[in-house]
């Protein structure tokens, strides 16, 4: 049984050497994991890790708590040919690191270079459903585009899928309390279903309070067939054949 672990930050593994935390998953059976940038120097790290790993691959991005640099600084980067999305880039109005407005058209240009380079497009979005819906629509959703770790509830999940895109779901969606997400979880149609941890960040249940890694997207897993009154099998086989039609670049 493999797994693909949709979005992960192998170069922050909260001091644990990133090669244990590689074996660590290839022994759970993650065997695609995707390493995702968020600044130029995020992206720089994934693309080093993946340059020296078959089943690991890199994205390049401007998370919206970066966006004050300028998508510039992620440009050099994108003509690397092991880069296989654009992202995560999108929204944060719940920290607000970066202003609102050059969120926004941060956002916008990242929307343009994946349109331009024909690549996936990785989403984050936190407090910001309304205006992130209206910059998608204003440039044109890309054919591939994820919501990563998604928080939503039913309506959020719908207004993303009728936006073609898919829905990744992280460590969350293991947690008791969170019954919205639960909802949305059952309503997305198996072939738009992903699976990521989004570690070091999130770690599900029976973890949660420790550092996460991508071994533990089993447990997403898990949880979505659970959810969903599926067999294990079934999610898991769904989640890494989507993953490779979400993300073309990579190989199954």
């Amino acid at each position: 049984m493999t797994y693909t672990d949709s979005h992960c930050h192998l170069y922050d593994t909260r001091g644990v050497p990133v090669d244990d935390v590689i074996a660590a998953a290839r022994a759970a059976g993650v065997t695609t994991m995707i390493n995702v940038g968020c600044d130029a120097a995020t992206t720089e790290q994934a693309i080093a890790v993946a340059a020296t790993h078959a089943d690991i691959f890199a994205t390049a991005g401007l998370h919206p708590h970066e966006a004050k640099h300028g998508v510039d600084t992620i440009l050099p980067y994108l003509d690397d040919p092991g880069i296989v999305a654009i992202g995560e880039c999108g929204l944060d109005y719940f920290y607000d690191h970066s202003p609102r407005d050059v969120q926004r058209e941060v956002f916008a240009a990242q929307i343009q270079l994946a349109h331009e380079r024909s690549l996936p497009l990785v989403i984050h979005t936190r407090d910001a459903w309304d205006e992130t819906f209206d910059i998608l629509d204003a440039e044109g959703t890309p054919e591939r585009t994820i919501f990563h770790c998604f928080t939503g509830g039913p309506s959020d999940a719908r207004r993303c899928l009728d936006r073609g895109a898919y829905l990744s779901f992280s460590g969350i969606v293991t947690f008791k309390a969170a019954t919205d997400l639960h909802e949305s979880a059952r309503l997305c149609p198996v072939e738009r279903l992903l699976a990521e941890t989004d570690s070091p960040y999130l770690a599900p249940m029976p973890h949660r309070g420790k550092t996460n890694q991508p071994a533990f997207v089993t447990h997403v897993v898990q949880a979505l067939a659970d959810l969903r009154g599926a067999p294990l099998d079934d999610v898991r086989a769904a989640t890494v054949a989507n993953a490779c039609l979400a993300f073309p670049g990579i190989r199954p």
